[in-house]
């Protein structure tokens, strides 16, 4: 059984639509017991109600189930309390999150998910699949890479709940790996024109999940992850590291957020259908090697709903490896290519 928990939500809800476009009958779930119960009827399905800071009853809300897809942000809060109730209930854990805390979060219980014989999967969406399996790909193609760049662009606008997390992380720094380990660096703190295939665009570093991910999938060292944006937008990034106090704090974050809130609760379906995203990668080695490839795709949301039901139609077929993992340690650096419109170039 497959539980969507954050079902109301505009990404829970394109998951609950692929899930039944697939034919599959999740079970629905959230903490709003109107909204849930009126969404669960009115396509004839299970439905229950929990809070995350009520352990007993999210286990009982997990009861059953042989793995949950966790829509509910923003991550950095509702991550721990679900994956804790996963490892009780030993159901495995799937969410969406692009956030890199959660990402070594969840990786650093790694031990404790094996002992459970439970899966913590997180970033089954656009955050990361597909350039996670970009980067294994990638350093399929070179085994000997020490370097691993990967860019993006495309897609639509914002849904409330992303927004939302950008709101909260409101001058916060960038993210890169040197050596291994995540180091913080300046918001945009370098950019470079990168060619997607349908043409160059300017892009800038930016603390994608990736930075964690593409790591714990390749075990390369020096990983960057850059964003297409125009001139205007990195010379705002960049501004903004001298506001990065004043971002911070409550007062502003608060106000974002009711921003946000006023705003629809994300692309229309109008808009997802006429988008296309698209990554490019590359990794290098000591000795000058390197290989490049591209990979263009459906745009985030419509391809967040498809990558997760994939996954979750994966576990419940017996194909969950227990601990924490990445979606190509899970399913192969070609998981991303069952996705209809996903295509992969090696240049």
């Amino acid at each position: 059984m497959i539980l969507i928990y954050g079902v109301t939500g505009y990404t829970g809800q394109l998951v609950l639509d692929e899930c039944l476009a697939s034919g599959l009958r999740p079970v629905l779930a959230g903490r709003n017991s109107d909204a849930v119960k009126a969404l669960a009827d009115s396509h004839g399905l299970e439905w229950r109600v929990a809070a995350l800071d009520d352990a007993a009853a999210l286990d009982a809300c997990l009861a059953g189930a042989a793995v949950v897809i966790h829509c509910a942000g923003p991550f950095s809060r509702t991550s721990r309390p679900m994956a804790d109730a996963c490892l009780r209930t030993r159901v495995h854990y799937l969410d969406i999150t692009g956030e890199i805390g959660v990402f070594e979060a969840l990786a650093a219980r790694d031990a404790e998910a094996r002992v459970a014989g439970v899966m913590l999967l997180p970033g089954a969406g656009f955050d990361v699949v597909p350039s996670d399996c970009l980067a294994a790909h990638l350093q399929r193609r070179l085994p000997s890479a020490t370097s691993l760049t990967l860019a993006f662009h495309g897609g639509t606008g914002l849904s409330r709940g992303t927004a939302t997390t950008m709101a909260e992380n409101a001058g916060s720094p960038g993210a890169i790996r040197r050596g291994g380990c995540i180091v913080p660096v300046p918001p945009a703190w370098r950019s470079r024109v990168i060619d997607f295939g349908d043409k160059p665009r300017m892009t800038a570093t930016i603390p994608w999940g990736d930075v964690s991910t593409a790591f714990h999938s390749t075990g390369i060292p020096d990983i960057e992850v850059y964003a297409a944006m125009s001139p205007g937008s990195v010379r705002s990034l960049r501004f903004s590291r001298w506001l990065g106090p004043i971002l911070r704090t409550a007062w502003v974050r608060r106000r974002l957020v009711a921003a946000i809130d006023r705003r629809p609760p994300g692309p229309s379906a109008k808009a997802r259908a006429r988008a296309v995203a698209r990554l490019w990668g590359e990794v290098r080695d000591a000795k000058g090697h390197s290989a490049s490839a591209r990979l263009e795709c459906p745009d985030g949301y419509t391809l967040t709903a498809k990558t997760a039901v994939l996954a979750a139609r994966a576990v419940e077929e017996g194909r969950a490896m227990p601990g924490f993992q990445t979606p190509s340690r899970a399913f192969g650096a070609d998981f991303i290519l069952q996705v209809p419109g996903c295509t992969r170039t090696d240049l």
